[in-house]
């Protein structure tokens, strides 16, 4: 979906479609320098290497409605590589190879799944924004400190199969606020006993924001 500069300019709630590459803050900037306008916000951060919808308020007004939209109902594609873990738990991160000899039949992924759907405990991953007394977590990972993210109480409300293709499994998520689905396949992989990363996400929803109606930024 295609919209105007000048309408974005003028302020309001949208739904932007971020592209794999740029973190977040760094797609924001982008949209600063084209619309002119410093007060722009976001509900709900993106990794770099995930892609799909960003809820993005645009002026003063808007940037104090994004509060309602962290708690929305998200959806995502995400596509996990077994047979390995990654120190992000994503593609970015130093690879250890732990068992690719072993894959899992898809009736073993059919029975692990429900184990991670409903109010679950869930431990973030090392490189996220997760708060460790007072500080995000990435933070204390690049110093090089010893300590401990902790589990956080989130909501899985649905996990489908899309596809298996070993070494990889795609998924459609669907979550309250909160989850990181690289933890999710970090924990998966451990629970089949292959490893397991997220090698590529895509946000399709944002409560009823959806990525086909998205904003897309030339």
């Amino acid at each position: 979906m295609n919209i105007p500069i000048e309408e974005l300019a003028k302020g309001g709630v949208f739904a932007l479609y971020k592209p794999k590459g740029p973190t977040s803050n760094a797609f924001l900037n982008q949209i600063r320098r084209l619309t002119g306008v410093h007060k722009i916000g976001h509900a709900g951060t993106l990794d770099p290497l995930a892609s799909g919808v960003l809820v993005v308020g645009i002026g003063s007004e808007s940037t104090r409605k994004l509060s309602d939209m962290v708690g929305k109902e998200k959806e995502y594609i995400a596509k996990i590589k077994f047979g390995y873990e990654s120190s992000t738990d994503d593609e970015e991160g130093e690879k250890k190879e732990i068992d690719p000899s072993k894959v899992p039949e898809r009736i073993e992924i059919e029975a692990a799944l429900p184990k991670f759907i409903g109010d679950i405990q869930q431990v973030p991953p090392m490189m996220s924004a997760a708060k460790v007394r007072g500080e995000e977590a990435y933070k204390r990972a690049r110093r090089g400190e010893n300590f401990n993210v902790g589990a956080h109480s989130v909501e899985i409300k649905s996990i489908k199969i899309l596809d298996y293709n070993f070494p990889y499994l795609t998924l459609s998520v669907t979550t309250g606020p909160g989850v990181y689905i690289r933890s999710l396949a970090r924990d998966l992989g451990r629970e089949l006993g292959t490893g397991a990363y997220l090698a590529d996400l895509e946000r399709v929803r944002v409560g009823d924001f959806t990525a086909d109606l998205s904003v897309r930024l030339s």
